[in-house]
This record gives C-alpha cells, sequence and structure tokens, in this order.
C-alpha cells in the first residue's frame, strides 16, 4: 500500500465537502482529466463517478464506485483506470488541531499494473498521490466546498 499524509488547514467537514462532490473529482485527483456523470447518491456506497482520463484525442472513459463511507471520516474506492486496472484508495480524515490530518493510501487492485513490481510502480504513485492530496488541500482550504458543496 502506496500510503501519503498531508496536514490541511481546514477542518473535517470543509475537506468531506471536497471529496462528497464528485464535480471536483478532477480537479484533486492527478490524471483525471473530466467528469462525464456522478451518480446522485455519491459518496454512498455503490455509487459511481463517470469520469476521464488522459488529453483529448487520447480519452479513456472509466468509472470510480464508493466501497465505504463514513461522512468526514474516511472513503474507500474502486478507482478504475482501464486499460491499466483497478486500484483500491482509502482516504482517511483525522482532526489535527484546527485542522485535518489526511491520510491517502493505494494499491492497484487489478490489470496490467498489477503485474508490475511495486517498486517499480510505487515512488510514480507516491508523487501523484502527494500531488493529489496538495491539491485537495487547495479546494478545502479556498472555498471549493463553499462553491460546490
Amino acid at each position: 500500500m502506496i500510503r501519503v499524509q498531508r496536514h490541511v488547514d481546514a477542518p473535517p467537514d470543509r475537506v468531506w465537502a471536497v471529496l462528497a462532490d464528485g464535480w471536483l473529482y478532477p480537479l484533486w485527483v492527478v490524471g483525471a482529466s473530466s467528469v462525464r456523470d456522478v451518480e446522485e447518491a455519491w459518496p454512498a456506497p455503490g455509487s459511481r463517478i463517470h469520469h476521464s482520463v488522459g488529453a483529448w484525442p487520447a480519452l479513456v472513459h472509466d468509472s470510480t464506485r464508493v466501497e465505504e463511507a463514513e461522512p468526514e471520516r474516511s472513503l474507500r474506492l474502486r478507482a478504475g483506470v482501464w486499460p491499466a486496472g483497478e486500484a483500491d484508495v482509502r482516504l482517511t480524515l483525522t482532526p489535527e488541531g484546527s485542522g485535518t490530518l489526511v491520510v491517502m493510501e493505494e494499491e492497484v487492485a487489478s490489470g496490467p499494473m498489477s503485474l508490475i513490481p511495486k517498486p517499480v510502480y510505487g515512488p510514480l504513485l507516491k508523487a501523484r498521490n502527494v500531488e493529489s492530496t496538495r491539491r485537495l488541500a487547495n479546494l478545502a482550504q479556498n472555498g471549493a466546498y463553499r462553491r460546490h458543496g
């Protein structure tokens, strides 16, 4: 499991508001270029975001499904990026002073990526998730939860 963490200068409810707005997904998830649809129940377990990855005209359409959700505490996703595969992603939000400690854990779950040794893909995935948590922090700290939540 690749693990990164970041302190966010916003309380858990503001971080959660960003996660709970599926239309904001491509603004914080590195690699997601656009969202085509967000199921009405998002982020309830079983609901999906239908997104695209890549740059036009080489877009790959896939979806990410919520496996578990505990509002303002944790979100577990099965993220699809076919043809590369799928990944299990867990975001945990813990109050830390007046802010939030965000822990993001990701593990390749299926597909061709699962055949690549972790020492090969691990550093790239870690760097990607460091940037994703930085973007998530920026959105929560700068009011995206008010405009889109």
